[in-house]
């Protein structure tokens, strides 16, 4: 049985629930402390699964730390190393197919406001001179979906995009939890009970696609220092190690 994770919702829920957590965040031990992992491109991770019905979850519904969406990841791509892309060139409809490289995806700047684009397929009829109607729709593969995955924001700071290497799949971390902090372990976000039980717990292979901000996460964690797990990340994002290793 995995432990609870207590959510920072969006703000204008945070007073309610603050108050709705208090005594239990500041009682309860923290999990054992483990030393980070070394920031790299390529990490083997420790990697489990939450969904929004969960007990511990249903106050939260399905919103992540940020106030947003949690959001489920694509399928699985099965040729990891090769997808297609749809990359608009204009203002109009057309778009260009590419054949790119996972590890080469440029991402968007990291940014609490969500926001989505959409690549629209022109297709194009024509009838030739012996009367044959063709039709010729552009090819265009969607990019990937992003799903959400909580962690530590001190060892994968929000914002930060990664791939598992076994399935092609792709997270951001928009999210923490109680069990997680001071934990090299990242929990990814399925749509349902089944999916979640299905992954269970998994060592993995993930590539740092993009870090995210260890500033910004600081910032956005320093105003809620009484829950002991925040505090804890707070400690480390401040360079404070054993400090960090020593709450309990």
């Amino acid at each position: 049985m995995r432990s609870s994770r207590i959510y920072l919702p969006s703000l204008a829920a945070t007073g309610a629930l603050f108050l709705s957590a208090c005594g239990t965040t500041s009682t309860r031990a923290l999990p054992q402390y483990e030393p980070p992992l070394a920031k790299t491109d390529f990490q083997n991770v420790r990697t489990t699964a939450y969904t929004h019905t969960e007990s511990d979850h249903r106050e939260y519904s399905n919103h992540n730390a940020l106030g947003g969406e949690l959001q489920a990841a694509g399928p699985p791509i099965h040729r990891a190393e090769n997808v297609l892309r749809a990359i608009p060139v204009s203002e109009s409809d057309d778009v260009e197919v590419r054949r790119v490289s996972n590890s080469g995806v440029v991402l968007q700047p990291f940014s609490m406001d969500e926001t989505r684009t959409t690549a629209r397929v022109k297709t194009t009829t024509r009838v030739t001179r012996t009367t044959r109607l063709v039709k010729r729709a552009t090819a265009v593969a969607k990019a990937p979906v992003i799903g959400s995955a909580a962690a530590d924001w001190s060892r994968w700071p929000m914002g930060t995009t990664f791939r598992l290497l076994s399935t092609g799949q792709m997270y951001r971390v928009d999210d923490y939890g109680w069990a997680l902090s001071g934990r090299n372990t990242i929990d990814l976000y399925m749509a349902n009970s089944r999916d979640m039980n299905t992954w269970g717990a998994r060592q993995e292979t993930v590539q740092i696609l993009q870090w995210g901000d260890p500033q910004q996460s600081l910032q956005f964690l320093q105003s809620h220092q009484d829950y002991k797990h925040i505090k804890r990340m707070v400690l480390e994002l401040e360079g404070r190690h054993q400090q960090a290793a020593a709450l309990r």
